[in-house]
């Protein structure tokens, strides 16, 4: 079986080492992609960020801000940012996103200039993948069928946790940090763009069916 170029190891120095003490490190093609996808949450969580501060300050002079993303009633990030599913946890859900994206590209640089990490830390930030793939699960539906309308920069951050978590996900698996049968192990391994692509299809799927051609009416 051919390995992707994800996972190949050795032959274009893009290899991924175990230390002595179990610690492992990534290659580049991992440890960049990690870093861009990091960047791109982070970006988005930095602009609905400032966009969410215009909104606080022009409702205190009472006057109304139109974040630049809101394009007609449905591709409304203003709709969004002003709803109470923005503040979750009782603050700016883009909060979390700044601290959390930036992790995920500190991690990225490490792997980058060397650095291993023992299993338990793999799977803790697996652990915080997972938790950010679901909590994005829950604002797309939230989105769709609660608030009904969309945010481009949400839908940013959506596509950056969507990778982050399978590639992390796949990264574990192929270490067998968690442990899955060879046949359906090797099969992710080797097709590992097929779930993203697919979960992304899915929810790209559901947006059309939701809105048709209100999207850009």
């Amino acid at each position: 079986m051919t390995t992707s170029a994800l996972h190949r190891s050795a032959t274009d120095g893009d290899a991924e080492h175990t230390s002595t003490d179990g610690a492992v490190g990534g290659g580049r093609i991992f440890a960049w992609l990690l870093i861009l996808a990091g960047a791109a949450g982070l970006l988005a969580a930095w602009v609905i960020t400032i966009d969410k501060n215009h909104i606080l300050e022009a409702e205190a002079e009472g006057k109304t801000f139109t974040p630049g993303c809101s394009i007609n009633p449905i591709v409304s990030c203003g709709n969004i940012m002003e709803s109470d599913q923005a503040e979750a946890f009782g603050f700016p859900n883009p909060m979390m996103g700044l601290v959390a994206y930036g992790i995920v590209i500190c991690v990225g640089v490490g792997l980058l200039v060397g650095a291993r990490f023992p299993r338990w830390y793999w799977l803790t930030f697996n652990a915080g993948c997972l938790f950010g793939v679901g909590f994005c699960t829950w604002l797309q539906y939230q989105s769709l069928y609660e608030i009904g309308a969309l945010c481009l920069w949400c839908c940013l951050a959506w596509a950056a946790t969507i990778v982050m978590f399978c590639y992390v996900t796949g990264f574990n698996i192929k270490h067998r940090f968690l442990p899955l049968p060879e046949g359906l192990r090797r099969g992710l391994l080797e097709f590992h763009w097929v779930v993203p692509v697919l979960w992304m299809g899915v929810i790209v799927m559901l947006i059309l069916t939701k809105w048709k051609s209100q999207l850009w009416a």
